[in-house]
């Protein structure tokens, strides 16, 4: 299994002593440069790729809408680790399909071809303010957007004409570095989607925060069966790795641990999901739904949150080097290939985040590197470049 970073660029909790939006711009501004910093460092600790999220409207949780600016920015200051879209929103209303052909063609060049390509549609607080259904409408919009923008990358000239997408004759530009595109995945939360994903010749993008590792295998297996029953994969060559994400944090001294936070900021991290669930996701839920998940997320959102519990089923990993490495070999046995290290949470300082990063790569990724993994690179490039040509 290989490590990789999942960053949404949350900003630092307040209370802050300046107006708005004073305390605001310097919150998002502060979260930016730590979060290059860090990952800069960690470009120089064997880390395998850094994923950026696509958020909008998240407030206190994410200041990051615009992903393609950074992983452009990560390109020139980072030569090892790979760049990933985590995700790209694809139904069209988000952004043309076009655009997100040219934003990902244009940060592979950049980095000499070190994109990853993550796909998704999203949920109601930001589809309903897009424009997209909050429905099952928005699925077959992801599949257009995605086939439009597979099509752009690979087409001299493209037009295209359907309910959703409506676009002239154009000469496309540029191409990306990698043949025939770079490897995509599909960000999946369910069962059906993480079966769906295989199906369809993604790498499945999935979390362990609110689901015992064992739960998650369960996906895992779906997702297998959904890859060795997939004829006709929607990319242009199919990528079977699983990537999964959860907090994590290494430290060696617990009691200094308590000190900078750390538990407060797991329990923060989870009280700030459930009060955005309830306030922003459910509002356009139907009644029915609203009725089965509420129960589940009014203790959190009061903050009945057992820490504990999370530990003991490896929903988290957080510990020393050794209690990480234990966790982390749970997921490699549930068929995890790249393990999402989410760290960058709460009150959590820029110092204990980079301590935690030297810790794992000094301690932990080496022992994984040990054992072995089930894909390589070149493998994959050769894959690609044969699918191509």
């Amino acid at each position: 299994m290989k490590l990789d970073l999942l960053y949404e660029f949350q900003p630092k909790i307040g209370p802050y002593d300046k107006p708005f939006p004073y305390w605001q711009k310097e919150a998002e501004q502060a979260t930016y440069r730590e979060a290059l910093a860090e990952i800069a460092y960690c470009d120089t600790l064997g880390f395998q790729t850094v994923w950026v999220v696509e958020h909008h409207f998240r407030e206190g949780r994410s200041a990051v809408p615009c992903n393609e600016v950074v992983l452009g920015a990560l390109s020139q200051i980072t030569e090892n680790i790979r760049l990933g879209f985590g995700v790209v929103l694809m139904p069209p209303g988000f952004q043309h399909p076009v655009r997100v052909a040219e934003k990902v063609s244009t940060v592979d060049i950049l980095s000499g071809g070190r994109v990853e390509w993550g796909t998704g549609r999203s949920t109601p607080n930001e589809q309903l303010a897009f424009g997209v259904p909050a429905d099952d409408r928005s699925r077959e919009m992801w599949k257009e957007g995605v086939q439009f923008a597979l099509a752009a990358m690979e087409s001299e000239e493209l037009e295209w004409k359907s309910e959703n997408i409506d676009f002239p004759r154009r000469f496309i530009s540029p191409r990306p570095y990698q043949n025939p595109h770079p490897p995509m995945w599909l960000a999946a939360a369910g069962e059906q989607s993480a079966y769906n994903a295989g199906k369809n010749g993604f790498g499945l993008l999935s979390f362990a925060l609110m689901q015992p590792v064992d739960a998650m295998a369960n996906h895992i297996q779906l997702y297998r069966q959904g890859q060795s029953e997939c004829e006709t994969p929607i990319p242009r060559f199919k990528n079977d790795r699983v990537g999964a994400y959860t907090l994590v944090h290494c430290y060696e001294d617990e009691a200094e641990a308590e000190k900078y936070r750390l538990w407060d900021s797991i329990k923060w991290w989870y009280q700030n999901l459930a009060e955005f669930t309830l306030r922003w996701e459910m509002a356009d839920m139907p009644e029915h739904e609203k009725e089965m998940i509420f129960p589940l997320l009014e203790p959190t959102r009061t903050g009945n949150i057992d820490i504990g519990s999370y530990l003991e089923q490896d929903m988290i990993i957080i510990g020393t080097p050794e209690q990480c490495l234990e966790k982390m070999l749970k997921y490699d046995a549930a068929g995890v290939d790249q393990l999402l290290c989410y760290s960058q949470f709460g009150y959590l300082p820029h110092d204990a985040v980079m301590e935690s990063y030297r810790l794992l790569g000094e301690k932990v990724i080496p022992e994984l590197e040990r054992r072995g993994h089930r894909f390589d690179y070149e493998q994959i490039a050769k894959q690609a470049q044969s699918s191509w040509t």
